[in-house]
């Protein structure tokens, strides 16, 4: 990373109103003094632990291996402590608004594991919370809805454009332009202005650390593949970034196809979108030839987004993240594979990484591979019963 340029290779940088340089110039400050500190180490350990409940298990799924032909593990952040991977980052950036004296935290929410995750630090921190939030993914996400004000957080539905995750940020950062002296913007994924997806990155970045200890002692090799769903990307540089470096270790980000590449109807900027600035970033966009912005589409509330990180942006430039896709049918269809075969219902977004690796078996034949089981699927249990025409 260039951190003159506050950029990954092209990508990232801080494309952000005046009024919002003093504060991301602020956070850099205030993060990089107190992150590398003992006291705040160990204060984030100390929750991580005892709290959260890591280190979360690396699971060999015996019955999917033998369906498929491959050697399948499973990073169960679906066992964190709110039934997603979010809570690492919303543990660590919660405690850190508070080192630096923010007493009320405002989030973003897509798929509302991010809300919840939130609510739950802003709950343990004794810190106001307000979360933001698609009037559309409110109606999707109701049981998340009613967690998030159950432990004291103010769900606010944003009812502009799409109703969607992005204009949940966009409502979210209008928000801090305006409240920043006594608020912290605690962003979901590792996405934004820098330096936020360095912050997000590096609370995440546990859940490979993590899988690089357990598959070699269970293993005595690191795994010929990783797999990991892309809405914004934290969950998967999550558990890529510490195996970057071992170049015999494939790594595949699989975005949401929605009701086809083809019709538009999509999520995957990476593998069909193009270089623009979206969120305070330079990054890979879907966009018309104007430069606007458009409408993304998935199943999974979580990976409805219509750009991605900066930092996987520029590791899929470098080929060093190999791109594909799943549409909403395939990620029901592995759902339901999951969640039969195995006894874990995966949450949609979890389900595309398993689609792609159904759809892909050949390719993984006689392999290792591990996928990051990035949430629990009972928050899309109204959905995917919908669509397979049940009532709850």
């Amino acid at each position: 990373m260039d951190l003159k340029q506050k950029k990954f290779g092209q990508y990232g940088g801080q494309f952000a109103p005046e009024i919002l340089m003093s504060a991301l110039e602020d956070l850099e400050k205030k993060y990089n003094e107190i992150y590398p500190t003992a006291d705040f180490q160990n204060e984030l350990n100390y929750y991580l632990k005892n709290f959260v409940g890591r280190p979360t298990a690396l699971t060999y799924t015996e019955n999917l291996s033998k369906k498929l032909g491959c050697k399948i593990y499973l990073k169960r952040e679906d066992l964190a402590h709110g039934g997603a991977h979010k809570i690492n980052n919303t543990i660590g950036q919660a405690l850190l608004a508070k080192h630096i004296g923010k007493k009320r935290i405002i989030a973003e929410t897509g798929a509302g594991q991010h809300g919840v995750a939130t609510a739950i630090a802003g709950a343990l921190l004794n810190l106001k919370t307000e979360v933001y939030m698609g009037e559309e993914d409110v109606e999707r996400q109701k049981l998340n809805v009613f967690r998030m004000e159950l432990m004291g957080a103010k769900v606010i539905p944003v009812k502009s454009c799409s109703r969607t995750l992005k204009d949940a940020i966009n409502e979210a950062f209008r928000d801090w332009v305006a409240n920043v002296k006594n608020t912290y913007y605690l962003i979901g994924s590792v996405v934004g202005p820098y330096p936020y997806p360095i912050i997000v990155r590096n609370f995440q970045k546990i859940i490979g650390e993590e899988t690089k200890s357990q598959i070699l002692e269970r293993e005595n090799k690191f795994p010929d593949a990783i797999i990991a769903c892309v809405g914004g990307g934290s969950n998967a540089i999550g558990i890529f970034y510490d195996f970057v470096d071992n170049n015999d270790v494939l790594l595949y980000g699989v975005e949401a196809g929605g009701e086809g590449i083809e019709n538009g109807k999509h999520g995957a900027s990476l593998y069909a979108g193009s270089d623009g600035i979206f969120h305070g970033m330079m990054t890979k966009v879907l966009q018309d030839r104007y430069g606007q912005i458009q409408i993304s589409h998935s199943i999974s509330a979580g990976l409805d987004y219509p750009g991605v990180g900066p930092e996987l942006a520029y590791l899929y430039k470098k080929g060093r993240v190999n791109v594909g896709y799943a549409t909403d049918d395939e990620a029901l269809d592995a759902f339901k594979i999951l969640s039969e075969t195995e006894g874990i219902v995966p949450a949609l977004e979890s389900s595309h990484a398993v689609a792609f690796l159904i759809k892909n078996r050949e390719k993984f034949k006689d392999r290792t591979v591990v996928i990051n089981l990035s949430g629990r699927g009972d928050k899309d249990a109204n959905t995917v019963a919908k669509m397979l025409g049940k009532e709850i």
